[in-house]
């Protein structure tokens, strides 16, 4: 199999653990607040990639320096960024329309690209993130209501989401993978928890009964392991294989795969127009997988018909 198609592959088991373990970490920042919840996630999985470094893969400790250090604290801290304005805006909007505007990092991703990598997106690839964004705006977009400041602040995390793809993609093929992912995780650790001390009360994060219970165990074990240590050395491992323009497309599957999890698992029900959002979303995702050439071969094959 080819990398690319490894690559988009692999990105997109990603997206299936983001969007699966959604509900986990819902239920779990109603007991842990979330700086203090994301402190202890990314520590936990820096914690662990750190043992399997100095364990397994010693020699990539060659390699710290300066450079791997200033690379990995600035794509640790768009992705601190991102959580972070996430969850606070989550305190004055909805949740469908902060999954709206998240996912316009999707667009925002071509556009970033073009004016800070002079990366030029393929004409296939913008029109799948056309399609994608009329569905997720479908998926999402339970209510318009007017804009309020935590709308800003989402806006905010999708554009930190989106250069935190831009620069993983550009950084991710200079620098060994492993030490570059403990780097970038222990960055989103530290400052979660300099917020959790700043913002919270991270005393509550020492209470044995909130630490113990089943929610918070859970959400903590598979989060840490699955859909942050695992997810983003995958992401930063194969996003050298493919634009960041097709990594967003397939990180817009996200709320599709939360919205099939609640479904099963928390009973929850799609509309007709959520249903037909996530059909666009996937069918934007797979445009863009198209060959740039496809559809003008077919139109010359149509002419020589005639």
């Amino acid at each position: 199999m080819k990398k690319p198609i490894f690559a988009d592959i692999s990105l997109l088991f990603v997206t299936f653990i983001w969007g699966t373990t959604f509900v986990l970490v819902q239920n779990a920042i109603g007991l842990l607040e979330p700086f203090s919840f994301n402190g202890v996630r990314f520590l936990a999985a820096a914690l662990l990639l750190l043992l399997w470094l100095v364990i397994f893969e010693r020699k990539q400790l060659a390699f710290l320096n300066s450079k791997i250090m200033a690379s990995g604290f600035f794509i640790g801290f768009w992705l601190f960024l991102g959580y972070a304005t996430q969850t606070v805006g989550l305190l004055y909007t909805t949740t469908s329309k902060a999954g709206f505007i998240t996912g316009l990092s999707v667009v925002f991703v071509p556009l970033f690209s073009l004016f800070l990598l002079k990366q030029f997106p393929s004409r296939n690839a913008v029109v799948g993130v056309s399609i994608a964004t009329i569905g997720l705006f479908l998926l999402t977009m339970t209510d318009v209501s007017s804009l309020n400041i935590g709308d800003g602040l989402v806006f905010i995390c999708a554009v930190s989401f989106a250069l935190h793809i831009i620069f993983t993609g550009k950084y991710s093929s200079k620098y060994p993978t492993l030490l570059l992912t403990v780097i970038q995780l222990s960055t989103v650790a530290i400052l979660s928890i300099l917020s959790a001390l700043l913002f919270e009360d991270w005393r509550k994060s020492f209470n044995v009964s909130v630490l113990l219970s089943k929610d918070v165990i859970i959400a903590l074990v598979i989060t840490s392991v699955f859909a942050t240590a695992l997810a983003f050395l995958i992401q930063t491992n194969f996003q050298k294989y493919t634009t960041a323009t097709r990594v967003a497309l397939i990180f817009a599957m996200e709320p599709v795969f939360a919205a099939i999890a609640g479904y099963y698992w928390a009973a929850e029900r799609l509309s007709y127009s959520a249903l037909f959002g996530c059909l666009l979303i996937f069918a934007g995702m797979i445009f863009a997988e198209l060959p740039a050439n496809k559809f003008q071969l077919l139109r010359k094959n149509k002419s020589f018909q005639g």
